[in-house]
């Protein structure tokens, strides 16, 4: 399945932003039971890398994408 592209790099690294963020995209893509899994499990996470580690199951980076 492909991802849905979101932009991370260069935006608030904000854990809650990260979050909204992302639940955004995956929730226009019409992924909303996979939006809400995916912030059912980024509020449980223990670090900030593992949430940004489990964001990027969910989503690919814009700028990631670009560079392709």
């Amino acid at each position: 399945m492909a991802k849905v592209k979101c932009k991370l790099v260069g935006e608030d690294g904000n854990a809650f932003a990260i979050i909204g963020r992302v639940s955004k995209a995956l929730k226009r893509a019409g992924m909303k039971d996979q939006a809400k899994e995916y912030v059912e499990k980024a509020m449980a996470s223990p670090s900030y890398d593992a949430l940004l580690a489990l964001t990027l199951e969910y989503v690919e980076d814009e700028a990631e994408a670009s560079e392709e």
